[in-house]
């Protein structure tokens, strides 16, 4: 859907525009607008994709007008004088329609302006999502435990453990024992530090310090420890062992 305002101080052109909007199923009138500085309010509370504007107004014309937006909508003029139509592309309007506008003249700009627009919410979902693509995952959590939450760094877990509906979280110089699934605390967990190796265990791989036959080995306290990995998670961590593998 393609929202659009007119601004324009005849009624009789607002009336017209207004017929044509309504003829095609993707526009979307959100205001009528009489002079610039109505529309300009109407450009501050709501998502114009385009906008009718027409040149000749009162106090401000159209073209002083468009000078004046820092982010503008798509433009389409709309007047009944031709000789402003080369000072309206300079200001990168897509389209200039001189009065009376003949319903086909109308269709022909707004089908330029929604390809202008596929195009630019194209560009934009493609920004968001290398934002989000390029967001840094936080490096810690909050868990609730002891009636309160604790703060538990990633770096510092060395595996959690499942024991029924709790978990406990094994860090170097400490545990952290919480009331939930492994399955939803998997969830939460960035997938390319932590995996799920048994239906038990959960590991940090930067903390692996072997494979040794169908188990993993860390180091806690100082100590070696073994963890087993089962057999339905075995082909996921042998493929990341592998990938990281001289």
């Amino acid at each position: 859907m393609i929202n659009v305002i007119i601004v324009d101080d005849e009624p009789l052109a607002q009336d017209v525009l207004e017929t044509y909007v309504e003829k095609v199923p993707d526009l979307n009138l959100v205001k009528k607008c009489s002079n610039a500085l109505e529309a300009n309010e109407a450009l501050k509370t709501e998502e114009i994709d385009l906008m009718f504007l027409d040149i000749q107004m009162p106090q401000l014309t159209g073209i002083d007008f468009l000078k004046s937006l820092v982010n503008p909508p798509i433009v389409i003029f709309t007047t009944a004088y031709p000789n402003y139509a080369i000072e309206g592309f300079e200001l990168n309007a897509l389209d200039y329609l001189l009065k009376p506008i003949s319903l086909d003249r109308f269709m022909k700009a707004v089908n330029k302006a929604n390809e202008q627009i596929k195009i630019q919410r194209k560009i934009s979902d493609n920004e968001e999502a290398i934002k989000e693509e390029g967001k840094t995952q936080e490096d810690f959590t909050f868990v609730k435990a002891d009636k309160k939450l604790v703060k538990v760094n990633y770096e510092d877990v060395i595996y959690i453990e499942g024991l029924k509906d709790y978990v406990i979280i094994r860090q170097d110089d400490d545990r952290v024992i919480t009331l939930q699934t492994m399955k939803s605390l998997e969830a939460k967990l960035p997938s390319d530090t932590f995996r799920r190796i048994h239906r038990s265990y959960i590991v940090n791989l930067n903390r692996i310090n072997a494979i040794v036959g169908n188990m993993v080995e860390v180091i806690e306290k100082g100590k070696a420890k073994h963890l087993p990995i089962g057999k339905n998670y075995r082909e996921d961590l042998l493929e990341i062992i592998n990938k990281n593998r001289l």
